[in-house]
């Protein structure tokens, strides 16, 4: 997987209210385990490829450009690249060094 996004302050990119991830994922790439007690809120949306979330209850498929699923904060979660896929990812507020395995 190659994922970018920017926490160094002073880049205009930077933002402590929201934080931006372009990623691209190979077809099988997946989170082992789910992220629990998430602290922010996040919009992902399908750039290219098959792409599936899973939410507590609900498996979303992400299919089509521009398919898109938002969760809250707090909301459990998982993903798998059921095919190479590019996805962007908003979340928001940004969490400084943040990162799950």
């Amino acid at each position: 997987m190659v994922a970018r996004s920017l926490q160094t302050p002073g880049d205009p990119r930077h933002s402590e209210d929201v934080e931006i991830k372009w990623g691209v994922h190979p077809a099988g790439d997946e989170r082992a385990e789910w992220v629990r007690g998430e602290a922010r809120t996040a919009l992902l949306v399908l750039i290219s490829g098959r792409f599936r979330v899973e939410l507590p209850g609900r498996s979303v498929l992400l299919s089509e450009p521009g398919d898109y699923v938002v969760w809250g904060k707090g909301v459990d979660h998982s993903w798998r690249a059921e095919a190479a896929s590019t996805v962007l990812t908003v979340r928001w507020p940004s969490v400084p060094g943040y990162r799950v395995g």
